[in-house]
């Protein structure tokens, strides 16, 4: 190969196409103004429909604390009736335990009261293991560990 053979690459006939080097701006499609109130209006919009739920939501709390406090005497009353009932099943559990022993009264030790120096128709609250005492085990396992973590 010769080098008559060999053909070097030129520019095209009348040369390159000159580079556009000049600015062109993009399409505006708002102003700053409209910009500016569409930012308002939004923003208007999203804070009324924040209020609106806000006001749902307190309503919302306002019936259920009424319903709360409207509830709870009847649940304490339900509370302390169920603990009067489990101290009246312990009592007749103990009666009918100690039947066949002679001089036995029940919440008396060897014929005496436990409490000489309170009135006779006071009530004293029992120790949690008494409470639970002819309950299953697993029943005053769960109260200990309500307790333990309450």
């Amino acid at each position: 190969m010769d080098a008559a053979a060999k053909k070097q690459e030129m520019p095209p006939p009348g040369g390159y196409a000159s580079i556009k080097y000049a600015r062109s701006p993009a399409r505006q499609y708002f102003s700053g103004y409209s910009m500016f109130l569409g930012f308002t209006a939004m923003t208007t919009a999203a804070f009324y429909i924040y209020y609106l739920q806000c006001k749902k939501i307190k309503r919302e709390r306002i019936e259920m604390r009424s319903s709360r406090l409207a509830l709870f005497p009847l649940l304490m009353a339900e509370r302390d009736r169920a603990y009067l009932k489990q101290l009246r099943r312990n009592r007749d559990a103990e009666e009918k335990l100690m039947a066949n022993v002679e001089g036995w009264e029940v919440g008396k030790w060897n014929g005496e009261p436990i409490y000489k120096t309170i009135p006779a128709d006071t009530l004293i609250d029992p120790m949690v293991s008494e409470y639970f005492v002819h309950s299953s085990y697993r029943d005053y396992a769960k109260r200990m560990n309500l307790t333990a973590w309450n």
